[in-house]
């Protein structure tokens, strides 16, 4: 399997020209500073019994490597207003046993792996005096049989005392999608890399308020609206009728979600912090979700602390799924996608964080090193694992 990994060491060098001497003045300088550079680097396995590609019965099993960098510059202008600047580049590769049966042959398929790219721009600025902040950016994600065009715009405005905040956004999503179908339902005749294409947009509107209600406790409520239109399904997803015959997975082509939710974090003392998180979740194609999580970060140490955290997940199933061979010629819409069945999980693992005063092994300029693990398992016989690791230079 092919590794992507951005180098952790080769950084130092590019950070030591970059980094800047802390001001202790309250000089508000007009040069472009870096302020952080983050790498995000994750390793993610799966297996289970119901791939989509193979009409809901068989090998799930996958692997993916991600690697994330990230860049953080901030400027002040004439008017002291503060500019930051934030640019990443994302490099994920997987290796699929499933994607393998595009073509009914596992015998390592032009689509058992695959390499996606996802750079981004952010730009945000923020005027102090006034407590307001306006953001824009733009995206690209990039993969065989999918490419993504993003773009966002944000406000926000803090209350007087600065406790509060609200926050608004506006999203956009312009996509294309491969029509890559499954090897016995491709046109006879066609090349075998000649696929047509079709659109898929998504449009999100965001709000949220956050408020520090005293030294120990904090909340945030959120909501969303997201309205999605276009060519929804994915193609190579096999869908197996009760008469034995194939398809391609076929889904109404808008979809409407509403998601709200609430974050709240309680300091117990100087050493136990408490995160809670709930989420409820609805579309108009019958999906309901309910999400519960926690987190518990306890400071062993002034600069060493570990983040147990659980997360209970439940869904219904959308109206348009069933199970391998459960579908019928009467069913205008029809799926066996198990990420659209019923189904819980349990998500659970910890996370342990280093920050020493003088940087990472003594270097000043090597800020913190996180590493987190998880295991996933949902009760229709699928688990994951992934393990990543955070590094953070100033």
């Amino acid at each position: 399997m092919k590794r992507v990994f951005l180098s952790a060491a080769a950084l130092f060098s590019f950070i030591a020209a970059f980094a800047q001497t802390t001001d202790t003045t309250g000089f508000k300088s007009r040069k472009l500073k870096m302020e952080e550079i983050n790498l995000v680097s994750s390793y993610y396995q799966q297996d289970g019994d119901n791939a989509a590609v193979t009409g809901g019965i068989g090998s799930q099993k996958l692997t993916d490597i991600a690697n994330v960098f990230d860049v953080k510059l901030t400027r002040y202008d004439k008017r002291l207003r503060k500019h930051s600047f934030d640019i990443e580049l994302g490099i994920d590769h997987y290796t699929s046993a499933s994607s393998d049966l595009v073509d009914l042959k596992a015998n390592s398929s032009a689509s058992h792996a695959d390499t996606r790219f996802y750079p981004s721009l952010g730009w945000t600025m923020e005027n102090e005096s006034k407590g307001t902040t306006i953001g824009a950016g733009v995206s690209l994600s990039k993969e065989f049989d999918y490419t993504s065009f993003g773009s966002y715009l944000s406000f926000a405005k803090k209350t007087s005392n600065k406790a509060g905040e609200f926050t608004a956004k506006l999203q956009a999503y312009i996509d294309q999608v491969k029509l890559v179908l499954p090897v016995e339902l491709r046109p006879a005749g066609g090349r075998e890399d000649d696929y047509a294409s079709s659109a898929r947009n998504s449009f999100a509107g965001s709000l949220s308020y956050s408020q520090i209600v005293n030294q120990r406790f904090q909340w945030m409520i959120l909501g969303d609206i997201v309205q999605q239109k276009g060519f929804l399904s994915l193609p190579f997803y096999r869908v197996y009728f009760q008469d034995g015959s194939v398809h391609r997975e076929n889904l109404p082509d808008n979809r409407l979600k509403l998601p709200i939710a609430a974050r709240a974090s309680y300091f117990l003392g100087d050493k136990f912090i408490v995160k809670s998180y709930y989420r409820f979740y609805s579309d108009d194609w019958g999906l309901r979700s309910h999400t519960a999580e926690i987190e518990v970060p306890v400071k062993l140490t002034p600069f060493l602390s570990i983040s147990p955290f659980y997360r209970y997940y439940q869904q219904s199933a959308v109206k348009y799924f069933a199970a391998y061979k459960q579908h019928t010629a009467a069913d205008q819409y029809f799926s066996s996608n198990y990420d659209l069945s019923k189904f819980n999980s349990n998500f659970f693992g910890a996370g342990l964080r280093i920050a020493p005063p003088k940087g990472v092994f003594g270097n000043t300029h090597f800020s913190m090193l996180e590493l987190r693990y998880g295991h996933y398992a949902k009760n229709i016989r699928m688990n994951a694992d992934i393990v990543s690791l955070n590094l953070k230079f100033k």
